[in-house]
């Protein structure tokens, strides 16, 4: 037998940070850490993307939510915007060529208030100038005139043919019908019956007299619409001269102010234009308007056609803007276009036009969540064709998807310049990667964030730092060093490995703000060591209500755990549970039955389809290493079954083929396997232990079990070597090792864990391929080699039956 397996030191079980590692006492004397702990390369990611000039430049941001990359990220462009140039305004105007179309103006930034201040300005004074010159003294003067003119040459025309009819004896009359011609006798008029006692002659005369004024008449009249026509043309130029006169210097001083922007200035030429052509608007707005219930205008012609709708605005603003949109709809990223009801109708106007998040962003910085971006309906093609095109154009769903179409604004689009980052995780970003080919277009610079950094020394001269500047940050009490040291346990813990420290800052600020509760509650000025062990076990009692019912159910023997005596082909695996943001370990008991056939290893898990493809192929490959090292001479007449006894739910992962092995070893080699050990870890087909995860959560579990049934000389737990690396166990676990009480062993292959196991020693075959006398591989050689002669016996036997 070998030299028996030795525990590993209790020093090795957790790796501690005592307050003695540090030259401080608390992180009140500390410099905050002003980056982030580990994150360099991601930083420098980040740095170059927003550095990066081109199209597609833009940045993705991957990793866990709890590594604080959203923080990191909005410091990072909070940082760089303020030495970028404050980027352009811009506003929409009403386009008098077509309503639909709204004009987009750029202006320098903080104009666009400005502007729309003063154009605002300029229609109060055009509302108060206009009526003021219309009820001049000039303007009556000059308006009576163009009335009387008229007034003159109609009457005259009227004039001229009562003469040129009185002349002939007719009368004209005016009738409902309009103008009437009748016979005139000594200066009256005739009545009907009158004229038809007249000889006929006579009346034919007359009428021939009638007809003949008929001409003349209708001239007359046709003249009456010609000149109204040109009254009204005289009036209209008259009232375009006298407004042109009334806002002449208001708009003329805009001009001037405006004179570098020639946009702005064309659009107030438009304004002067469209003022002059209906002054008519200043002077009583609601003939023009129908009625309703806000009191605002219906009609188009409003007043509202000249206001300024400051869509992007920059006043008061230094550097570029970040906008982080936490709600990234499709409205909220390229605006909307807003209506009023009115009288049952909707209605909008270029005043009711809202900006997204692209037009807020515009020049700087948009930082958005991936999964809540692709959540949003036709979200993400939207910025797809925003980035692409360079330009917001505004849309609705409806529009894109051609579900409406009411008549309605269609916004001029405004050119884009931009850096989006999305925040995501890797799965996110792999299955984007894969699915949507214009992820390598538009976002060419990942950003991967660390999930956990190395350790280095006990204590790194970046945590305590990190911890001043969330205490700080945060409003905190100071730490001392104690409470320090037990954060960067709690860090490597978290990491799953003593060798490195988690940067899952979201983790260690909950711990924080939970140790200052205790510390307060405690009375103490600076939160200690104790106050973080006090949050560290209030959390685990919080959300232990699952493990507590499990060690209760093993406890009452609901649960079959044996951690004490020897059965054969018997053993305690380990398994990891989770619940919600809790892992803890349970042991498993783990069977192995064996007999004459020729049906190998049967998995029971497998077979009713609760055993993961992980824990299958575990499986198999115990089968290749049972086929590879024993009865090489004769045919495997083995058939087998293994099962983890009480599991209802499936089983996944391979941790379990070492304690499998075990098993079914045991149970053909027909030697007990000392129940007071668990076993976990992988093994190859050359049998050789490899590592697996949750290794603190299994030991502890195990260890929990032993306790509650009192401590046994003996108990302890089989992990592969290499996870020693990844031991930062809880202090009871600890204590129990110093204690001797508790013991972690470190096997490297089967035959070790078999030797420990079982007590006796393994063997390794010998110069003619035998495995010694009395050794453990020897007694599983045997048993098969015995199975496969019963085998081929029972098949001569067979052979004679049939004859």
């Amino acid at each position: 037998m070998s030299e028996p397996l030795r525990p590993i030191d209790p020093d090795a079980l957790r790796r501690a940070c005592p307050a003695t590692s540090f030259a401080f006492t608390s992180t009140e004397e500390l410099t905050p850490l002003d980056a982030s702990l580990g994150q360099a390369r991601a930083v420098e990611a980040l740095r170059f993307g927003v550095a990066m000039r081109g199209d597609g430049y833009n940045i993705i941001a991957v990793g866990a939510d709890a590594t604080g990359k959203g923080a990191i990220v909005r410091e990072l462009l909070a940082e760089v915007a303020r030495d970028r140039p404050t980027p352009s305004d811009y506003c929409y105007v009403h386009n008098f060529e077509d309503a639909r179309s709204p004009i987009a103006l750029e202006l320098p930034a903080s104009r666009g208030v400005e502007l729309t201040r003063d154009v605002a300005k300029l229609i109060e004074e055009a509302r108060a100038s206009i009526p003021a010159v219309f009820e001049g003294d000039d303007y009556r003067t000059r308006r009576q005139a163009i009335d009387e003119r008229v007034k003159r040459e109609q009457e005259q025309a009227i004039r001229n043919l009562r003469t040129l009819a009185r002349e002939q004896g007719i009368a004209i009359l005016p009738t409902p019908m309009g103008i009437a011609l009748a016979p005139m006798r000594d200066g009256e008029v005739m009545d009907p019956e009158e004229f038809e006692k007249l000889p006929v002659a006579e009346r034919e005369a007359i009428e021939e007299k009638i007809d003949a004024l008929q001409e003349p008449m209708s001239a007359a009249f046709r003249a009456m619409p010609r000149l109204e026509r040109e009254r009204r043309e005289q009036v209209r130029a008259l009232d375009r001269e006298f407004t042109a006169l009334a806002v002449q210097e208001p708009i003329d001083a805009l001009v001037q102010r405006y004179a570098t922007l020639p946009a702005v200035v064309r659009h107030l030429e438009a304004v002067r234009a469209d003022i002059i052509e209906r002054g008519a608007l200043f002077l009583a707005p609601r003939e023009h308007e129908r009625p309703e219930e806000d009191g605002e205008a219906v009609d188009g012609a409003s007043l509202r056609r000249y206001e300024v709708n400051v869509i992007i605005d920059h006043s008061g603003a230094a550097g570029a803007p970040v906008v982080y949109e936490d709600n990234p709809t499709l409205a909220n990223l390229l605006g909307r276009v807003e209506h009023r009801s009115q009288l049952g109708a909707l209605l909008t106007d270029l005043t009711l036009i809202r900006a997204g998040a692209l037009h807020r962003a515009r020049g700087g910085y948009l930082v958005l969540d991936a999964r809540r971006l692709l959540r949003e309906p036709l979200a993400w093609d939207a910025l797809k064709r925003a980035l692409s095109s360079a330009r917001i154009r505004i849309e609705s769903a409806g529009e894109i998807l051609n579900l409406i179409s009411t008549v309605s604004l269609e916004p001029a689009p405004i050119p884009l310049e931009i850096k989006v980052v999305l925040l995501g995780d890797r799965m996110l970003h792999a299955l984007l990667d894969a699915y949507d080919p214009d992820v390598d277009e538009l976002f060419k610079v990942v950003a991967d964030f660390e999930d956990d950094t190395p350790r280095g020394p006990c204590a790194p001269e970046e945590f305590p730092r990190l911890v001043a500047a969330l205490a700080r940050r945060h409003g905190l009490r100071p730490f001392d060093a104690s409470a320090v040291g037990r954060l960067i346990e709690r860090s490597a813990r978290r990491a799953g490995d003593s060798d490195r420290l988690s940067t899952h800052v979201e983790d260690t600020t909950d711990l924080m703000r939970e140790g200052e509760h205790f510390a307060t509650a405690a009375g103490r000025a600076v939160v200690t060591a104790e106050d973080i062990i006090a949050a560290e076990r209030a959390r685990v009692h919080r959300l232990g209500r699952v493990r507590e019912r499990l060690r209760e159910e093993i406890n009452h023997g609901a649960i079959l755990i044996a951690t004490r005596g020897a059965v054969v082909g018997q053993i305690n695996g380990l398994a990891v549970y989770g619940h919600g943001t809790v892992a803890f370990g349970k042991p498993t008991r783990i069977t192995a039955r064996v007999r004459l056939g020729r049906g190998g290893v049967i998995d029971i898990e497998r077979e009713v389809k609760l055993g993961g493809p992980l824990h299958s192929k575990g499986v198999l490959i115990l089968q290749g290493f049972l086929a590879a090292r024993y009865a090489l001479d004769v045919p495997l007449t083995l058939s087998a079954s293994l099962v983890l006894e009480q599991s209802y739910g499936g089983v996944e992962g391979d941790s379990a083929s070492l304690a499998e092995a075990c098993a079914l070893l045991s149970a053909i080699a027909e030697l007990p396997i000392r129940q007071e050990l668990a076993v976990t870890g992988s093994i190859n087909q050359r049998g050789e232990v490899q590592p697996i995860g949750g290794v603190n959560e299994k030991i502890e579990g195990f260890h929990e079990v032993c306790v509650d049934r009192g401590m046994a000389p003996g108990q302890g737990v089989l992990i592969p070597p290499s996870n020693v690396r990844h031991l930062m166990l809880a202090d009871e676990v600890v204590a129990s090792a110093r204690a001797g009480a508790f013991s972690v062993f470190t096997p490297r292959t089967v035959d070790e864990a078999l030797e420990l196991l079982t007590g006796v020693p393994a063997g390794a075959r010998d110069v003619d391929g035998r495995y010694p006398e009395g050794s453990f591989n020897r007694a599983v050689e045997d048993r098969l080699i015995a199975f496969a002669r019963s085998a081929a016996a029972f098949g001569r036997d067979d052979a004679k039956d049939r004859q």
